[in-house]
């Protein structure tokens, strides 16, 4: 899969970007099986992501995909084997226990707050935190509460800013196309600065140009903030375009984990998922 040179750099035979030397892991899974009655979703399924790295998860439709994202975010407990975030075992953690640890979602379906602006869905991401004295903080102007308001603003600020969003902030999330609108979920999922980051299907609805930047985004998001990147995609030009790796499902089983070309090139993900021969 990687090629070390003499120099220590690691170079992909891929169409994707380089990867780089022994990254350190972020999200691991070992094992993982997941059961509906006698039909297992999963089965046996491994999985690595290192911090910094930008992984494909492609399948058709039932190959287990939305499955293997529950596990991963802590919406369903797997019948057998163990999920790993930086090393640790978080396989019985909550959801918001798994997200206070660096663990962030967007899903299929946009998921924005319709009733507030741009700039709010943002803020809504940070009040897990607390808001330094609750309610008695806000009556009595507490130092503390204004103090953690301004830093949460700034945070949002940053947020928006480095997500092209600044102008439409004071917006209604309500009104925007849906481009748009993925844009603010993912903006809303890096308010906490995520390790480790799942996206169900980013480019769905998108355009050519609004790929392209979301893209352009991610991209920049996993290399400059070492963010473990996992996303679902059925547009696999994007996929094979973005993704230091790619991991193929079929029926709940691993069909295929390689860089971008291998997997384009290999004949069982030909037959199986794309639905032609290499012959």
């Amino acid at each position: 899969m990687w090629t070390n040179t003499s120099g220590g750099v690691v170079q992909s035979d891929s169409t994707g970007p380089p990867l780089r030397p022994d990254p350190p892991e972020a999200l691991a899974l070992s094992d993982v099986t997941v059961r509906f009655g006698g039909v297992s979703a999963l089965n046996h399924v491994d999985l690595e992501v290192p911090s910094g790295q930008l992984c494909g998860l492609i399948g058709a439709n039932g190959a287990g995909k939305t499955t293997l994202f529950d596990v991963i975010s802590g919406l369903r407990v797997p019948y057998s084997g163990s999920v790993r975030l930086h090393g640790t075992d978080v396989t019985g953690w909550s959801v918001q226990r798994r997200a206070r640890f660096g663990l962030r979602r967007t899903f299929q379906r946009v998921q924005v707050f319709g009733w507030l602006t741009v700039e709010e869905n943002l803020l809504v991401a940070n009040e897990w935190r607390g808001g330094g004295g609750g309610v008695l903080g806000d009556l009595i102007g507490l130092r503390s509460r204004a103090n953690h308001e301004r830093e949460r603003r700034t945070r949002a600020e940053e947020v928006l800013a480095r997500c092209g969003l600044l102008d439409i902030r004071d917006r209604s999330a309500a009104s925007l196309p849906i481009g748009t609108a993925r844009l603010v979920e993912l903006a809303r999922a890096l308010m906490d600065d995520p390790t480790v980051l799942l996206l169900d299907e980013p480019a769905s609805g998108l355009d050519s140009s609004e790929a392209e930047r979301f893209g352009d985004l991610v991209t920049r998001i996993a290399e400059d903030h070492e963010t473990a990147i996992l996303l679902v995609e059925h547009d696999v030009g994007f996929v094979m375009q973005r993704c230091h790796r790619v991991m193929v499902l079929h029926l709940g089983e691993v069909l295929a984990d390689d860089t971008p070309e291998r997997v384009r090139d290999d004949p069982m993900v030909l037959s199986a998922y794309l639905g032609t021969s290499a012959d």
